[in-house]
């Protein structure tokens, strides 16, 4: 109980705090029982994230928080949303794919804390109409970036 006090107090409290902040709790809809979390970041590039316990995998749970959630932003008045994966994870660009993002461009980073190379696929969704509109500063900040065909 400690480890997952000190956890939320590092990771969640202070977005919870913030007037607009999204970070939720995926439950279960028959028990209301965790298994995962999503959330939106505040910051400029308005990171959609989530994790699930694995038993809960490929079931579309986190599919449909996800869309309940960029609904919620988008009524806010969020202009846009970015989320990342890692090009051996596509499993995870099938879920943003799934809730109406586009994939942007890809882009290496060497990854903390495991200090390994990683390729990173971005993807956006625009909720404010301007389709034009490209979060590029993953793309600026690194020396390798790439678009992949047919994603």
């Amino acid at each position: 109980m400690e480890e997952t006090k000190r956890f939320y107090e590092e990771r969640y409290a202070a977005k919870y705090a913030q007037p607009q902040a999204y970070a939720y709790a995926i439950c279960l809809k028959e028990d209301n029982y965790p298994i995962g979390y999503i959330k939106v970041d505040m910051e400029e590039h308005h990171d959609f994230g989530y994790g699930l316990r694995k038993e809960f995998w490929h079931k579309g749970i986190v599919t449909e928080a996800g869309k309940a959630v960029i609904e919620q932003v988008k009524k806010d008045g969020l202009p846009y949303i970015t989320a990342t994966h890692d090009r051996n994870n596509p499993r995870s660009g099938g879920v943003m794919r799934n809730v109406g993002m586009k994939y942007q461009y890809s882009y290496e980073e060497q990854w903390q804390p495991k200090n390994i190379l990683v390729t990173f696929r971005t993807y956006q969704l625009n909720l404010d109409g301007n389709e034009s509109l490209v979060y590029k500063k993953y793309w600026d900040t690194s020396a390798v970036h790439f678009i992949e065909p047919n994603l």
